[in-house]
């Protein structure tokens, strides 16, 4: 929907497992202000297909959602789903930044999971930390790997702490890379910065908050979970249970359709009850155990093993809550009982002005757009 100003800003269009989101930002004097939004509950699967009748469809799509919402900015920031990119940190000795350029590439063969010949790399100095021994560095995908003992720099005995670098280290594969720069330049639209899911939540749900928190993106098809401590997502991991999973497990469980196993979910959700709906409540909660299992891992990945050369130091302080099947009903209390920990659905749009009028609506639908209003922010906030 257009709302009420025509100023140049930045578009967010997020390709999410549940639908297209698309929210326009523009800068007044320091602070996103929303221009307009729009959505669909087409879901064009791009991440698992490169054919041009999938990339056709999703062209088509997004071109019908920008005309309709009215976007008028041609300036674009996407992100890749977090279950498709690889992220690490890693660390190394203090040294040029094109030393660095050959030094990461080096190490990125060891934490990739893939031919880094089919990757695109991209990496961030974070820190710089002094250290006496290199310490084990696990990734964000628990795949863990230690520095060669054999290099030069571990054999020097050295009195004094060295400096050493934190670097985050991202990869993503490169076809799927070119099928969303293709997608973006036939939309003839600029496409102003591509980076993960993280980065975006990060920004729409937490800001300037330095300590650590975990974010639960409950989507329709997946769930991702990332702990963020001062800006930065640590930890990424992602597990196939979504909305979609709890709707048709009630469906096959009670022999009713999609569309009413639906409607009983959002009824109930995780709500106990005395009578015989109860199992509704029962089912619904033996699907939200898998992913209180990957929370519940991520903690202790988290908290028992450092990160780089930077040990957890600040415990996780709350979850936050976002992804469209995160409005089911009595979810944030389950769960805050259940990790015996704040628990809440994050607002979005907390640090984006928009007319007062619109706030209902604007609330409701905030969970699903938290992805797209963390790209619109990024080059404002």
């Amino acid at each position: 929907m257009g709302l009420f100003s025509k100023k140049e800003g930045y578009v967010g269009v997020d390709l999410g497992t549940s639908g297209i989101k698309i929210v326009e930002l523009a800068n007044d004097q320091g602070k996103p202000r929303l221009v307009t939004y729009g959505y669909t509950e087409q879901y064009v699967n791009v991440v698992k297909s490169d054919s041009q009748e999938t990339l056709s469809k999703a062209i088509k799509v997004i071109k019908q959602i920008l005309k309709q919402a009215k976007v008028s900015s041609n300036r674009v920031i996407s992100a890749l789903p977090s279950f498709t990119v690889f992220s690490a940190i890693i660390s190394l000795p203090n040294m040029s930044r094109k030393e660095l350029v050959s030094a990461v590439r080096w190490e990125a063969k060891k934490f990739v999971p893939m031919p880094i010949e089919e990757m695109i790399l991209d990496w961030k100095v974070l820190e710089e930390t002094k250290q006496d021994d290199k310490p084990e560095v696990p990734d964000a995908q628990d795949l863990k790997s230690k520095l060669t003992k054999d290099t030069p720099i571990n054999k020097l005995k050295q009195e004094k702490p060295t400096k050493s670098l934190n670097i985050l280290l991202t990869a993503a594969p490169k076809n799927l890379v070119q099928r969303y720069l293709s997608i973006f330049k036939e939309l003839n639209v600029r496409l102003v910065g591509l980076e993960t899911e993280a980065f975006a939540l990060e920004r729409s749900l937490i800001g300037h908050d330095k300590s650590a928190v975990m974010v639960v993106d409950i989507g329709g098809l997946n769930t991702n979970i990332s702990v963020i401590r001062d800006s930065i997502p640590l930890l990424n991991r992602s597990i196939d249970v979504g909305g979609e999973t709890i709707t048709r497990t009630i469906a096959n469980g009670l022999n009713v359709d999609l569309e009413r196993a639906e409607q009983f979910k959002r009824d109930f959700g995780m709500a106990t009850s005395e009578d015989s709906s109860q199992q509704i409540p029962k089912t619904i909660e033996f699907v939200v155990s898998s992913i209180v299992n990957e929370i519940k891992y991520c903690f202790n990945l988290y908290q028992n093993q450092s990160v780089g050369n930077t040990k957890p130091g600040k415990a996780i302080e709350k979850v936050v809550l976002t992804g469209g099947s995160s409005y089911l009903p009595s979810l944030p209390e389950y769960l805050s009982k259940i990790l015996n920990m704040r628990v809440y659905i994050g607002d979005p749009w907390a640090h984006i002005s928009y007319p007062e009028e619109l706030q209902p609506v604007l609330r409701e639908l905030g969970p699903r757009f938290s992805v797209a209003i963390g790209l619109a922010m990024r080059e404002i906030y």
